[in-house]
């Protein structure tokens, strides 16, 4: 953070984040965004009741997920009970492109949320999960670098961007961020907190997460 920016002290209501998670998640791309969101705060010396975000997970239902490499992770919430959400977080690993892609209910889901939210953000092949629901269709987007041309065969009505930490196709409807693989979606996260907040707010988070990010 440049010693030029200050951080005025916040006082709205802590908008709600809601990480989707699933089995077979891969671990960075939900606990990166986690932690981003989690340590935005307004700048004042009470760190906790400053947060600018409350974040939390959900799942289908309310059971243990197994994430990638057998992490155990209980949700917060599960579709029927989690509140009202203002951020959406769609995670990506082997879970996202092989299991929750084909489940009807998780990409309805998705789509429904995306269409209330303030802002959606995908992670790695989280991006499939939202081209699935139609949401990356006439849009650029990327994901993983293994699975760009995975991605552009699947769904030719996406532009498909490669060499890119993260990708912003919002327009007046919606807010939408898609981000490259795993470590990426930190990069997308604190970008999509300057979105939402301001950049001294996103860099300060980074410096505290001794994260090499600027904007």
């Amino acid at each position: 953070m440049t010693t030029n920016e200050t951080i005025q002290p916040t006082q709205t209501p802590k908008k709600t984040v809601g990480i989707l998670i699933f089995n077979e998640v891969e671990v960075l791309d939900f606990a990166g965004p986690f932690e981003v969101f989690s340590l935005a705060d307004g700048g004042s010396e009470n760190k906790e009741a400053d947060q600018v975000f409350n974040v939390v997970t959900i799942a289908q239902y309310p059971t243990t997920i197994f994430a990638r490499n057998g992490l155990q992770v209980v949700p917060d919430y599960h579709f029927g009970n989690h509140p009202k959400l203002d951020v959406l977080v769609v995670p990506g690993g082997y879970g996202a492109q092989f299991i929750a892609l084909h489940n009807p209910e998780v990409v309805a889901w998705i789509l429904a949320q995306a269409q209330q939210v303030e802002l959606t953000l995908s992670v790695c092949t989280g991006a499939f999960l939202l081209a699935q629901a139609g949401l990356l269709d006439g849009k650029s987007a990327t994901t993983h670098w293994q699975r760009i041309a995975t991605l552009t065969q699947q769904f030719p009505a996406i532009e498909v961007q490669s060499n890119v930490r993260y990708v912003d196709a919002s327009d007046a409807e919606m807010n939408l961020v898609t981000a490259a693989g795993i470590s990426a979606g930190i990069e997308a996260s604190l970008y999509c907190v300057s979105k939402l907040t301001s950049p001294a707010i996103a860099n300060a988070s980074a410096k505290r997460m001794e994260y090499d990010f600027q904007i």
